[in-house]
């Protein structure tokens, strides 16, 4: 099981006992606004359990669930990552930043030549984020896709090599 440890901070798998608070960020529609989302997911508990495997984790300070993130491999050596600091009061604190060092040095360390992602054209917090890490901006897809009140979207996509990563551990 993955489990990713820096100080007080904590990335590990996602398991059955975090499945209510997962629906309950999932179901926030100002959680899940960046994600085309913003009248929430509308999941189950029982959804969630269903939909966890290994990819998905959660994100602890303190023993205290703040948030999630994943990934998925999409080509040999090439991850594709996700995060979310899902409560308010942990958010421009510089969290996201040391979390995503976290996960990105550990992708690396266990043979990720590339990471992959991509966000919302209107969430500059999160592309300053990247960009602080070492990302480069590959592509800019506007009015690409409808959120679920139909409204159109833009996104960015980004890529980060090992050689560019600016670690924040």
């Amino acid at each position: 099981m993955t489990k990713i440890q820096c100080g007080n901070f904590t990335i590990r798998q996602a398991e059955v006992a975090d499945a209510k608070q997962l629906a309950a960020w999932w179901n926030d529609g100002a959680v899940m606004a960046h994600a085309g989302f913003p009248n929430g997911l509308g999941t189950t508990e029982e959804e969630v359990i269903e939909g966890l495997d290994s990819s998905r984790m959660v994100i602890e300070e303190s023993d205290c669930l703040i948030g999630e993130c994943n990934y998925r491999n999409v080509s040999d050596g090439v991850a594709e990552i996700g995060i979310k600091i899902c409560e308010t009061d942990c958010q421009n604190r510089g969290v996201g930043r040391k979390v995503l060092s976290m996960l990105i040095g550990w992708l690396f360390r266990n043979g990720c030549s590339k990471i992959v992602l991509d966000t919302n054209l209107t969430n500059a917090r999160a592309q300053h984020v990247y960009e602080s890490l070492g990302f480069r901006k590959v592509r800019t897809n506007i009015n690409s896709w409808r959120d679920q009140l139909g409204r159109l979207q833009s996104s960015v996509d980004y890529e980060l090599l090992e050689s560019d990563f600016n670690s924040y551990i």
